[in-house]
């Protein structure tokens, strides 16, 4: 069993000394998924592996952080030196370069439950060794792997209560895991190690993240190891991500419950939520231009609307993205909960004021059934404001301010007077605006967490996920918090039966991960008035063509049919909850783009799912790119609807750039070779006002044709 007090280390190589010491030669590590890997200390522990190869080494993980590969040429050039920016003093993992390169020594296996998607697509090792589960069962499934050692990066605060530590972004599995480990311990099953890595560029995240000292065996703390935290610098949002994200942001009811993931498309639905709260006439021009409120009127009565959030939105979600601090800016995510059911529940029906607490409360909480009050239920309640700070909790009894004792049950008169006079307290305190079990983001959003006052990041709840994403651990409370809640996730295609696909493909070959993407979708139809919003893109486009994301079927799912709910293209929302086969198809197909519509309809006819005769609505016919660029066009002319609705790390100049070369890519690509050529042969010397712009793309002096053709695109892209 671990001892009161960690023993405390300085370096990492005398960490991995120490890890050895206590689990033997065969290690196997568990991580936390994304931000929260020691970097150092996984880089120390692997180095150690190569160097002996008697040293057994089990990296069991999710989503391992790599920086973007450099590509080569002119593209190389312009992100050379924002990347360097962007990643300045950000450590590498030295794992997934490896990995990466298929270069892991044959003592090293790593074992994912999740990837960055795309990124093992060709990769044996990755794919052999991937682990499929949901993120709930994660902690069991690597604990079942044999693991022996936990350890993530922490961060530490000493004050007048003594020195704690905080999980920050990461308390989502590593409590749960380091629980079952100790059990395996206590029973003399297993040898373990429970190690923290200090790293104060973290934000110091309180309530659920906060742990004692005791918590670890070993913590490596120096100032050496407060790296710069990686970030996700922000991805450009296409006008089709618009589009979705638009249509989905009208399906979130005010005084609900909001999930979102990372990406353009959840930049896009932030983006579109808060045009809603702060620009609602243009807002609702915009659903207008797409036909939304014609098409959905139905839908958007019952689920969403598109009026200002007065009451606001309360987060639970898996990933704390950074949408949600520009939602907390707008005044859209401000909705308060409370960790007590029956407090939650009066508040909701508006019994209980939390501004103004009254007397009539306490009547309100009998009513529910809540008669006798335990410790537990004092303690929460008094967290909350419910009591005031002067009342005590004596063995069944509460003790007033004044020292007057009475029983602690709400449906005793006499002693529900003496708590209306004596131990109420006035206002509600404490609650939760977000609860989510890891964050990850630009650096923007790391900074705004850190420069909180502790009372304002006291609102965000960084917990587990055996608590976020799913309702077995307080049914009853979570129902009560996540009214009217809306998961909205990201899929890659779905199939006219409803099954969705976001993590892999026919040939089991697998893209990223379950995630808690089916939790969620599982969720949302156990809340009475829950809904799973999948995001997907109608059509993909490639070098080889465009192809559909609505199929007639697929050889691979991962939410399945029975699960279906609402699916949200760039051309439309399909309510599939409750809905025949047939029905299902038909609206699946009217979101589709149109150059598939035909097919589509063939193959469902032809496998009897929809009656002969039955035609695409007319309204439905003309789901197209170009059609969506004219239904935007009125907004953009506003200065709405840009590349980078949230912010960017790229400089004006690099944004400029960035532009003028996907014209170049376009322009060089649409064009026959003579044209090209013919043009080079009519262009003058670049204007001096282009050289620092050729400068950075290192095009001064081009030396080959193509790079020729490419000074001369890019000036015509600059000038125009």
């Amino acid at each position: 069993m671990t001892a009161a007090t960690p023993l405390m280390l300085d370096d990492v190589e005398r960490c991995v000394d120490a890890i050895i010491a206590r689990v033997g030669h065969d290690v196997r590590i568990g991580l936390p998924l994304g931000l929260g890997k020691p970097v150092e200390l996984v880089n120390a522990l692997y180095a150690r592996s190569k160097a002996d190869p008697a040293l057994k080494l089990t990296i069991l993980t999710a989503l391992s952080l790599e920086q973007p590969e450099l590509p080569a040429g002119v593209e190389g050039a312009f992100l050379g030196p924002f990347l360097e920016r962007v990643f300045a003093g950000v450590p590498k993992l030295d794992y997934a370069a490896d990995l990466r390169r298929k270069t892991l020594p044959p003592n090293v296996q790593v074992k994912e439950f999740f990837f960055r998607p795309g990124s093992q697509m060709g990769n044996a090792h990755a794919q052999q060794h991937y682990i499929s589960t949901n993120y709930t069962f994660a902690a069991r499934d690597v604990f079942n792997q044999g693991c022996n050692v936990a350890a993530q990066m922490i961060c530490k605060r000493e004050d007048g209560d003594g020195l704690r530590y905080s999980l920050s972004c990461n308390p989502d599995t590593g409590p749960e895991l380091v629980t079952m480990l100790r059990a395996a311990e206590a029973a003399g099953r297993r040898r373990v190690a429970v190690v923290g890595v200090v790293n104060q560029q973290l934000p110091y995240m309180a309530r659920d993240a906060e742990v004692e000292p005791a918590t670890f065996d070993l913590v490596v703390d120096h100032p050496r190891y407060s790296s710069a935290l990686f970030s996700t610098p922000k991805q450009p949002v296409a006008t089709a991500d618009y589009a979705i994200g638009l249509q989905a942001s009208a399906l979130i009811r005010d005084g609900g419950t909001l999930q979102v993931g990372i990406g353009a498309l959840g930049d896009a639905l932030v983006y579109a939520a808060q045009l809603r709260q702060q620009k609602n006439e243009a807002y609702r021009a915009a659903l207008a231009a797409l036909d939304m409120p014609k098409r959905c009127a139905e839908l958007l009565e019952g689920c969403g609307g598109d009026s200002p959030f007065a009451t606001g939105l309360y987060g639970a979600t898996e990933m704390f993205v950074d949408g949600f601090m520009d939602l907390v800016q707008a005044g859209v995510l401000k909705r308060e909960v409370y960790d007590f059911w029956a407090l939650q529940q009066l508040v909701n029906e508006g019994r209980c004021d939390p501004r103004r607490l009254e007397p009539v409360v306490l009547e309100h909480m009998e009513s529910l059934g809540l008669r006798v009050i335990r410790t537990a239920d004092f303690e929460v309640l008094q967290h909350h404001g419910f009591f005031n700070d002067a009342t005590r909790y004596d063995q069944g009894h509460l003790v007033a301010p004044d020292g007057e004792r009475v029983l602690a049950n709400v449906a005793d008169p006499e002693a529900r007077r003496v708590m209306a006079q004596k131990c109420l307290g006035t206002s509600l305190r404490n609650g939760i605006v977000v609860h989510g079990g890891f964050f990850l983001g630009p650096r923007r959003f790391y900074d705004w967490l850190r420069d909180m006052s502790d009372e304002e990041r006291g609102h965000f709840c960084m917990t587990g996920v055996y608590k976020v994403n799913q309702l077995d651990h307080n049914p009853r409370l979570y129902k009560a918090q996540r009214v009217h809640a809306r998961f909205i996730n990201t899929g890659i295609m779905a199939t006219l039966s409803g099954a969705v696909v976001s993590d892999g493909l026919d040939n089991g070959k697998v893209i990223s991960g379950v995630g808690g993407q089916y939790n969620f979708v599982a969720m949302a139809h156990q809340l009475p008035d829950g809904r799973s919003i999948i995001m997907i893109r109608a059509v993909r486009e490639s070098e080889g063509g465009a192809s559909s994301n609505v199929v007639f079927n697929y050889g691979h799912c991962t939410i399945p049919r029975h699960l279906r709910d609402i699916v949200v293209t760039e051309y439309g929302v399909a309510d599939l909850r409750s809905q025949s086969d047939a029905e299902v198809a038909k609206r699946l197909i009217c979101i589709a783009d149109s150059r598939f519509q035909a097919g589509l309809l063939e193959q469902a006819v032809k496998a009897g799912k929809i009656e002969a005769g039955w035609q695409v609505p007319a309204e439905y016919r003309d789901n197209s790119p170009a059609s969506l660029e004219r239904r935007f066009k009125p907004q953009r002319a506003q200065g709405l609807f840009g590349a980078f609705p949230l912010g960017s790390d790229f400089t004006p100049e690099e944004l400029k750039l960035a532009a003028a070369l996907k014209q170049v890519k376009a322009k060089a690509g649409s064009t026959p070779k003579w044209k090209l050529l013919l043009g080079l042969l009519r262009a003058g010397e670049p204007p001096a006002s282009m050289q620092p712009y050729l400068a950075r793309l290192k095009l001064e002096q081009p030396k080959t044709l193509q790079d020729k053709v490419v000074r001369m695109l890019l000036v015509e892209a600059l000038r125009g």
